[in-house]
């Protein structure tokens, strides 16, 4: 694999390879670009120019036209951003929409791979892996932090891919479960490290607490039970919630099979059936809202959480200060299952789709160089996250960066009057992501440290090989997968919550092939051995 990867990067950094006409001439797209822009290099437009961004409005910290995000991005690049705002509960839709009628803004973040393929067929996106020559950072990081096999996952049956992701030098694990360390103490309980070991806890902690259900869970919305199968899943070596996938790709068979039949997956069902069935997990937490579930904990109701560092901060423990001043709550490390200590997380995330409207611009060389210094240059991803040196941190000869004193933000300011991403449109979702792990991980908190030591001593997670599907073969297993998927989150609640029996998973396992899951997984697995043949 080691090799196709390579052979593969290769094939996708050769920008102006004869497999890739529409890069060959740009003599007439280059206004504004800069004639030597390369690794480091600060990028300033050589004219005035703007770029149209699809702007995923955070309700946390809604968009301002005066933020000191935009007036120093200009500053600096000479480039202004024209945001096209959509609201966070409207953005994939709005996108397709938008996307779909020719109408999109030039630049499109906040888009989840596999989400760019239904946009491939229809020409609307630009094959990006075709302009990589215009981007050296990028092509730095992929190079340097051996990222060639994530970014072959992202290849259409062309060879291409269509999303510019964000790109980690270490996987980043987020979610995992908080949990009431005051309780453990009463109970004389040690922080527990594995799923049947938190399994004695809940028992231990419903014996004590007989009207409590220990468990209650957030984040049902609108994917039931989202960020709870999804951690139990990894753990058990399956895509679940959040993160499913129908196709999970076995390192022993070297196939890819059907997820919602698969036994791991099964496991995973057993493991929260129990809970459920003993008390220990309570049944609304695949419907509650997230308010529901915070009243739950704050009021004592329930003892652990799933959680990621803002919401522990920003959420959970305030609540709890209001109404239990005693309580401790601690995330703590993702706690390990029959899959073993592994990291779960991938090394990339989110990215960037470029509208192929875009690629006729006369300004296109200079937007994509703009592009590549805003997501994946140093400098830029730190004036993404951090803002200012001087206005909004500070840095010390070692490099530590420090908010300065009347910025917080994640809590790590608390006194401090004026919020980084509220009042000042830094560590935003829609620029500020991926990067080294120094600044990756320069805002966590002492304790944060700690999970993500334990977490990056793990093994990380086999990278599946590519298995692109061809426009036909993606016609077909689109009028599959959402009765599909409809058909998996259906019953995968029955069997969890007891109203259906587990004694017919292999009834729900035909149901599936009657949905076309075999053929499905069929076409998968061909669209593997194809690209290999074709690449290796």
């Amino acid at each position: 694999m080691a090799f196709v990867a390579a052979g593969l990067l290769t094939l996708g950094l050769a920008a102006c390879s004869e497999d890739a006409p529409d890069a060959k001439d740009l003599s007439g797209n280059r206004a504004g670009a800069m004639a030597a822009y390369g690794v480091g290099d600060a990028f300033t437009a050589t004219e005035p120019v703007s770029f149209s961004i699809l702007y995923n409005n955070h309700p946390s910290y809604p968009l301002k036209n005066e933020w000191l995000f935009w007036s120093e991005l200009t500053k600096r690049t000479n480039v202004k951003l024209e945001p096209v705002a959509v609201p966070l509960s409207d953005y994939e839709q709005k996108r397709s929409l938008l996307v779909g009628a020719g109408d999109a803004p030039m630049i499109i973040p906040k888009t989840y791979h596999p989400q760019e393929n239904a946009f491939v067929s229809s020409g609307a996106i630009l094959p990006v892996s075709d302009y990589l020559d215009l981007m050296p950072n990028l092509k730095d990081k992929i190079e340097r932090w051996n990222l060639q096999p994530e970014l072959d996952t992202l290849r259409q049956s062309d060879g291409k891919f269509y999303l510019l992701p964000g790109l980690h030098e270490k996987p980043w694990a987020e979610y995992s479960v908080a949990v009431r360390a005051d309780i453990l103490d009463q109970l004389g309980l040690a922080v527990p490290k594995t799923w049947d070991e938190l399994y004695t806890v809940l028992k231990a902690m419903k014996a004590r607490y007989p009207d409590s259900y220990p468990y209650s869970d957030r984040w049902s919305k609108p994917t039931p039970g989202g960020a709870l199968l999804r951690i139990v899943g990894e753990s058990y070596g399956t895509q679940a919630g959040w993160t499913f996938q129908h196709a999970t790709w076995d390192p022993a068979a070297q196939r890819f099979g059907y997820t919602g039949s698969s036994p791991q997956y099964r496991q995973m069902i057993e493991y929260l059936h129990r809970l459920v069935a003993e008390g220990l997990l309570d049944p609304e937490s695949f419907t509650q809202s997230d308010e529901q579930a915070r009243q739950k904990l704050a009021n004592g109701k329930s003892f652990v959480i799933s959680s990621n560092a803002q919401t522990l901060v920003n959420d959970y423990r305030p609540d709890l200060a209001k109404t239990q001043p005693g309580a401790k709550l601690v995330k703590i490390p993702l706690p390990v299952g029959p899959a073993g200590e592994i990291n779960p997380a991938s090394r990339l995330e989110n990215g960037v789709m470029i509208s192929a409207k875009a690629r006729e611009s006369k300004h296109f060389v200079a937007m994509m160089q703009f592009v590549d210094w805003i997501y994946y240059s140093d400098a830029g991803q730190e004036f993404a996250k951090w803002g200012v040196e001087g206005t909004t941190y500070t840095k010390d000869a070692a490099g530590k960066r420090t908010l300065t004193a009347d910025v917080n933000v994640v809590g790590l300011n608390p006194k401090g009057s004026k919020h980084l991403q509220k009042d000042f449109g830094f560590f935003n979702g829609v620029f500020s992501y991926g990067g080294k792990l120094d600044l990756m991980q320069s805002f966590f908190s002492p304790e944060e440290m700690e999970f993500q030591q334990v977490m990056n001593a793990r093994k990380p997670i086999e990278v599946p090989p590519p298995a692109p599907l061809t426009d036909t073969e993606r016609e077909q297993v689109s009028l599959w997968e959402t009765p599909l998927k409809d058909h998996v989150t259906q019953n995968t609640l029955k069997f969890i919550l007891g109203q259906r029996p587990l004694a017919e998973w292999d009834a729900y396992v035909a149901e599936l092939e009657a949905k076309h899951a075999k053929q499905y997984i069929d076409l998968v697995n061909k669209a593997h051995d194809r690209f290999q043949k074709d690449n290796g």
